[in-house]
């Protein structure tokens, strides 16, 4: 693997907000949207707790498909609030120092 895997994170934020007007037939991303703020925050509750419970389970190959399904809800939870992971990024380092 040559480039830097989280350069991929990126380009799934672009991808998702390319999708946030799409068609709801065709794009679940842009349902998402659609239903609005509180379907996409129960969206991240469920897929923390799955991460959660894969976690006890502790079946590598499960905690990464389930913190794969949390990361891409939590970009649609923070690109509904024009977010994103820059903004994320910047209140760590803040916290860090």
């Amino acid at each position: 693997m040559n480039e830097l895997p989280l350069a991929f994170l990126a380009e799934l934020e672009a991808l998702i907000e390319s999708r946030r007007e799409a068609s709801t037939r065709e794009s679940y991303t842009a349902r998402l949207f659609a239903a609005g703020p509180r379907r996409i925050a129960q969206k991240v509750g469920e897929e923390g707790l799955e991460v959660a419970l894969a976690s006890v389970e502790g079946k590598r190959e499960h905690i990464v498909a389930e913190a794969a399904d949390l990361t891409y809800h939590l970009l649609v939870l923070l690109r509904s609030h024009d977010l994103g992971l820059a903004d994320v990024a910047a209140e760590l380092k803040r916290r860090s120092q």
